[in-house]
């Protein structure tokens, strides 16, 4: 994640007219520390209910995997990923979705 945080402006259009969301079931209080100590400029949402999960299918063998959603411009989501934060090729990805996203 810090790689990308250092790479934002470059990689994520530095957030103009898309929106990058990232949700797991982390406690709310867990996940904005970490963000805030990490000065990470993503969005992070808390979903300790799994309600979000289920409604997207994102539940695994019911575990919560952590979802990745990309919103255009427009207010579209244009892709959403159970995202594999271990994987390298996850956010190469998420990076080339954002381009499309916002028409690069």
């Amino acid at each position: 994640m810090e790689a990308y945080r250092d790479q934002y402006a470059t990689m994520f259009n530095n957030g103009n007219g898309v929106v990058v969301l990232g949700i797991s079931a982390d406690a709310d209080t867990a996940l904005q520390s970490w963000a805030k100590d990490a000065n990470f400029p993503f969005t992070f949402v808390s979903d300790p209910t799994k309600s979000i999960a289920q409604s997207y299918g994102d539940l695994a063998g019911g575990n919560y995997t952590r979802t990745v959603f990309v919103i255009a411009p427009d207010g579209k989501v244009t892709y959403r990923s159970r995202f594999n934060v271990m994987s390298k090729d996850a956010y190469t990805q998420l990076a080339d979705e954002v381009k499309k996203a916002s028409g690069r």
